[in-house]
């Protein structure tokens, strides 16, 4: 696995990792989720996106089965997981649970 992916969930204290894929419908309408979240939640996130085609070893390494699927990584330990589009306020509330 490359470090690179390891230096950046540990980077910051909470990391949101968005699984995605180009041809996912569900995923195009969570980008924008993300970006209001991200407003919301300022520094208290990093919130980075890996594309599962280009990233095959790495979907696999985390188990992610369906797109989109978010992990919260926290101090580079995976600590929460959700399949699926979920709406910004629920994401912001499960990011803030974890500050």
């Amino acid at each position: 696995m490359p470090s690179s992916f390891n230096d950046l969930i540990n980077s910051n204290p909470l990391v949101l990792v968005d699984f995605h894929a180009t041809w996912c419908g569900p995923c195009k309408m969570l980008a924008p989720i993300l970006i209001q979240a991200k407003e919301v939640l300022q520094d208290a996130v990093k919130i980075i996106k890996i594309d599962v085609d280009k990233n095959p070893a790495m979907a696999a390494k985390y188990e992610v089965r369906g797109v989109p699927t978010m992990i919260l990584f926290k101090n580079g330990q995976p600590v929460w997981r959700q399949s699926g589009v979920l709406q910004a306020q629920a994401i912001v509330h499960t990011v803030q649970s974890h500050v």
